[in-house]
């Protein structure tokens, strides 16, 4: 579960939208099953963070298809086959459309039966993945904390619709961060789940013990960005070292 330690640390992004810790489970949680409107898979995350509940959903509370990227439910013929995604204006034909549902990345079939949602202050489970909604400053020290330690590159992966595929299922099945721009996306943007111009950001487990390290080791404002005098200083001795070290093999450095 997140310690108390790893909670402070999120607590400390002072994020708009809380984090949300999510598990994805064979048998039932002891939680209470969600027991509001029907909607989107995309939409549970938002709901856990307007109201801060710890809910479990099934596929029959999803009113779209996170359920099929999940391993829910099997791909439904008529929107597997590019259909929708033409109808909809997104792809110029069916089968552009269907390239995309040869390409998804699908948990496990049929091993996830319950979705367990809550607000990470809260968590008292492992959680499969912590889900962010960030303005840029804080999306900036989430992302640094993924590649600090392991120098992971930042990888951005999507599609026009289905982009739930890819920030639910993609980060688990690779262990590989993702994160997508809000505005962007067919079925979020249809929606209205969030403005424009935020990022949603996906941690998968086997990437929490090192974002957790980072976030607690590294500097959240960066040498180069801070006005005082000292780091000014610094900062500037580093240049200099910079230089002496490219001297002594002939060379130079280029940064400033």
């Amino acid at each position: 579960m997140l310690h108390e330690k790893e909670k402070a640390l999120l607590a400390k992004l002072e994020l708009s939208y809380p984090c949300v810790a999510i598990k994805f489970r064979f048998e039932k949680p002891n939680v209470p099953h969600y027991d509001g409107e029907k909607v989107a898979y995309c939409q549970y995350v938002k709901y856990a963070q307007d109201t801060g509940k710890h809910f479990y959903i099934t596929a029959e509370d999803d009113a779209c298809y996170g359920k099929m990227a999940l391993g829910m439910i099997d791909k439904p013929p008529v929107t597997a086959s590019g259909q929708a995604g033409y109808d909809f204006g997104c792809y110029k034909s069916p089968v552009g459309c269907q390239q995309l549902y040869q390409k998804l990345p699908i948990l496990e079939p049929h091993t996830i039966n319950y979705v367990e949602f809550c607000p990470a202050a809260d968590c008292d489970f492992d959680p499969d993945l912590l889900f962010f909604v960030a303005d840029l400053p804080q999306a900036d020290v989430i992302m640094r904390a993924t590649s600090y330690i392991s120098g992971d590159l930042w990888e951005s992966k999507s599609s026009p619709v289905i982009s739930c595929a890819w920030m639910y299922a993609y980060p688990v099945i690779t262990g590989k961060v993702n994160h997508i721009t809000t505005g962007f996306y067919h079925g979020l943007k249809r929606r209205k789940a969030y403005p424009a111009g935020l990022r949603m950001i996906a941690v998968p487990f086997q990437k929490l013990p090192e974002f957790f390290t980072a976030l607690e080791e590294m500097d959240w404002t960066l040498i180069a960005f801070r006005e005082d005098e000292e780091s000014r200083a610094d900062l500037q001795r580093r240049i200099e070292h910079w230089q002496e070290m490219a001297a002594a093999i002939g060379s130079h450095v280029d940064l400033h």
